[in-house]
């Protein structure tokens, strides 16, 4: 699929005096994932929140389906985008499935009531995401790892054909971090535009179709994950010496530092 559903153009951002981005070109198309991949303070964040329409640029334009997300009321944004955010207070009392209904929010209209469309789509939801065992229980009482599976599913629910993920993996373990790509594969497979913001290299690159590199605000690079994920520019971009590794049989990409650890350096000193 190349439908384009979301792109910023010429986009920057910048808070008080300081610009986090500048002149960010970068398309998000239909049925594909996209992942954002930057060190520490790149901007990705900043420029997910951008796409969402929930950071104003400075300058540029962020489209939606061909319109300025500026020009978009809420809920317009709330049926078109689902953003699972790096991390988000525990609302107090919630159950589980409250939680993940609320994702149905934007389609209930001021009374919010549910119905019977709502109620299955929930149940779907909490399903997919292997929550149906814990749908009633408190969301502020559960684990890290778990809170963040609620949140996915809560975007489920919202239906939405862009998705977009500020470190999703984050206190998940391998199994659930595996079941989230496979998860993220199906939105993708069914033509949802799909961004995450991921740190593991070998996970980012297990996971994307495209891969777009932040560096000090910028886009050092967009491109397939062979074209972009090279030693060069991820060193120049990380500031360390990277190296990568590519499984000849399965094809499997690792990547660790160039250099000796840092338990090492300090033992060749002594």
């Amino acid at each position: 699929m190349t439908d384009v559903h979301l792109a910023a153009a010429g986009v920057a951002v910048g808070y008080g005096a300081s610009h986090v981005l500048a002149d960010v070109d970068l398309e998000v198309r239909a049925g594909e994932i996209l992942v954002l991949l930057g060190p520490n303070g790149a901007g990705k964040t900043t420029l997910l929140r951008a796409l969402a329409g929930t950071l104003a640029a400075s300058s540029g334009e962020v489209r939606l389906g061909g319109r300025s997300i500026a020009t978009l009321d809420r809920g317009e944004v709330a049926r078109a985008v689902a953003v699972v955010p790096q991390d988000t207070p525990a609302p107090h009392g919630f159950s589980v499935r409250e939680v993940v209904a609320m994702g149905r929010a934007p389609y209930q209209g001021r009374w919010m009531r549910a119905s019977a469309d709502d109620a299955s789509i929930v149940a779907m939801a909490l399903a997919r995401c292997g929550l149906v065992a814990m749908a009633d229980r408190r969301f502020d009482r559960l684990s890290g790892g778990e809170r963040k599976r609620v949140l996915v599913a809560q975007a489920l629910a919202q239906r939405t054909p862009v998705l977009l993920l500020d470190e999703p993996t984050a206190s998940l373990d391998l199994r659930r971090t595996l079941e989230l790509f496979e998860i993220l594969a199906e939105e993708a497979a069914r033509g949802v535009a799909v961004v995450a913001i991921l740190h593991d290299l070998a996970l980012a690159a297990r996971l994307a179709e495209r891969v777009a590199l932040l560096h000090g605000g910028r886009l050092a690079a967009v491109g397939g994950v062979d074209a972009v994920m090279t030693p060069e520019l991820l060193s120049r971009a990380f500031d360390t010496d990277i190296a990568r590794v590519v499984d000849s049989t399965t094809g499997v990409r690792a990547f660790a530092p160039a250099r000796p650890s840092p338990r090492a350096a300090v033992r060749d000193r002594l």
